[in-house]
């Protein structure tokens, strides 16, 4: 027997994604993309006195592009921005379950969404976003596949 390589959440998140879509009125929107997978996702956020309200996702790609994607909008709805930058790739694939170690890399572009429709958002309030990009080194490790991840 084989073993299932996504657990029961992702295939949920992936066969009935949530908040898929656009949002019209979107004062947050970002755009991300893994030139290697070939992965793309666009976020849409609508921010009302620093709360998110509503999010939504547009994901070209893998099943695991799709999950984290639609995991992350859950994650974000009704949250402050500062609650919503502690998201990380990390707390994403730990929502869902886990995913493999090939497939990090969804968590990790889910994670670059938001953060690149936060960045987008205090760029339309002419602010400069109150965090700093974050630089993300991909490497082979004999354990596994490895990300870290640093503020810059």
């Amino acid at each position: 027997m084989t073993e299932q390589p996504y657990s029961d959440k992702v295939m949920d998140h992936f066969l009935n994604p949530r908040n898929v879509g656009e949002i019209p009125d979107a004062n947050g929107i970002g755009n991300v993309g893994n030139p290697i997978c070939g992965d793309v996702m666009r976020m849409y956020l609508k921010i009302e006195k620093n709360v998110i309200k509503d999010a939504k996702f547009k994901t070209f790609g893998c099943g695991a592009a799709v999950a984290t994607s639609s995991m992350v909008t859950e994650m974000v709805k009704d949250k402050t921005i500062d609650e919503a930058l502690k998201i990380t790739n990390k707390t994403v694939t730990e929502a869902l379950g886990g995913l493999p170690a090939i497939k990090m890399h969804c968590s990790v572009l889910a994670e670059e969404a938001l953060r690149s429709a936060l960045k987008d958002y205090y760029k339309r309030q002419g602010q400069e976003p109150p965090f700093k990009d974050r630089e993300r080194i991909h490497y082979k490790h004999e354990s596994g596949d490895v990300d870290k991840t640093t503020d810059t």
